[in-house]
Formats: structure tokens, C-alpha cells, sequence
């Protein structure tokens, strides 16, 4: 493990599942709820899990399976969306380190970007009290391309006033490393999380166990 990065970081995009909160559950019970009432078998915890990171259209898709209809994943999704609304909240709280790790970098500019739809993001960031923290949220509908694909990062950056050199990505998962080498932005991955990862294939410029490392790793 790196002892810092390179390069001083200025600003800070956050994924939000199995980065900033611990939704695993939350998205797992809505899941299997949506199953229920379509008539299907519930799967396991970490089989759902491992579906999470493009978006809610994708973790339907893929629970559903490649014979599903875009009928069944229509309705699917909108099952499981008005499911999580209400319960998105029930066991979600942030990772150990992340409150103490935010705090610490308040002087610094701090967004979040997920794959998540915004309204969802902005009631569970606003419920746990962590929306102070951060200039800005986008979601998955937030932009016309999901992460990895760059262009929501780089808007959020030149909002910031900071250029991708100077500035790092933090997440789980492949989706959040690839984003980051798309922008040509530091790579930041926790060790912890949920999200689909393979070091090998997408290795982070620096790993952390909490979020409150940042700073000790970090030049800021």
C-alpha cells in the first residue's frame, strides 16, 4: 500500500453504496420483496449484493435474469423502488471512519456521485446527517451516462473548480476505479464495501480501511 498519493488532492467525489453507508440489507430485503410479489424465489444476501453499483434498471435486470421481458423488468423495478422509498432507511448507516473522515476534510470541496436515482441518494444522505458535508449530489438519472462512463465526474469537477489531476475518487467497487481512470482523477478504493472489485483488473492508485485514513494518506 502507497503511503500517499503522488499528487496533492484537492477535491474528493464519494460513491455512496458500500462507500459512505452500509445499505447491503436495505437493498437486499427490497430486493427479495419485489420477488415475493412477482412470485419468485428470493436470492442470497451477497448474490444481490454483488448486483449493485450501475443502477437500480441493472440490479433488476440481473436479479431478474437474461430470460426476463422488459415487461418483467419494468415492473420489477418499479416493485422494488417503491419497496426501498420506504424502507431505504431500516438498517442503512454510514461505514465506521466515515463521519470522522468527512470532518476532516471539510476545507476541502467534497461531492458525491452514485449510480443510485438522486431522490433516493438525497433522503438517505439527509437522514443520516451527512448532506453537510458535500458542495453537491448527483444520482444515476442525474446526468445522461452512468458511471464509469466520465462525463457526470467531470461536470461535478468543473463545478468544483478542480481539475481532474487534483482530485481523487473514492469507492468499492470497478465501477468507481474505472470512472476515476476515465476522468484521469486519482483512484481512491476502501477495503471495505459491497461492490463488485477485482484489484488485479482495476488496481486503485491507494486502498484504505476507513474513510478517516484519507487524511494521514493523503496530501491535502
Amino acid at each position: 500500500m502507497p503511503a500517499a498519493l503522488s499528487r496533492p488532492v484537492r477535491a474528493f467525489v464519494f460513491d455512496l453504496d458500500g462507500t459512505l453507508i452500509d445499505s447491503k440489507l436495505d437493498l437486499v430485503h427490497s430486493v427479495n420483496a419485489m420477488l415475493r410479489q412477482t412470485s419468485r424465489p428470493e436470492l442470497p444476501v451477497d448474490l444481490v449484493a454483488s448486483y449493485v453499483g450501475h443502477g437500480a434498471p441493472r440490479l433488476i435486470a440481473s436479479v431478474l435474469g437474461p430470460h426476463s421481458s422488459e415487461s418483467d423488468r419494468k415492473l420489477g423495478l418499479e416493485l422494488f423502488l417503491s419497496h426501498y422509498r420506504d424502507h431505504c432507511l431500516d438498517f442503512t448507516r454510514p461505514y465506521p471512519g466515515v463521519l470522522e473522515g468527512l470532518q476532516s476534510l471539510a476545507l476541502l470541496p467534497l461531492s458525491v456521485l452514485t449510480n443510485k436515482p438522486l431522490d433516493l441518494s438525497l433522503r438517505i444522505l439527509d437522514g443520516l446527517g451527512l448532506s453537510k458535508f458535500f458542495r453537491s449530489a448527483y444520482g444515476g438519472d442525474s446526468f445522461s451516462t452512468k458511471k464509469p462512463d466520465p462525463a457526470g465526474v467531470l461536470r461535478i469537477l468543473l463545478e468544483l473548480g478542480v481539475p481532474p489531476a487534483e482530485s481523487a475518487m473514492v469507492g468499492d467497487s470497478d465501477v468507481d476505479v474505472q470512472t476515476a481512470r476515465n476522468a484521469s482523477m486519482h483512484a481512491v478504493a476502501v477495503s471495505y464495501g459491497f461492490g463488485k472489485y477485482d484489484r488485479l483488473a482495476n488496481p486503485a492508485d491507494i486502498y484504505v480501511d476507513r474513510l478517516d485514513d484519507l487524511p494521514r494518506l493523503v496530501s491535502v
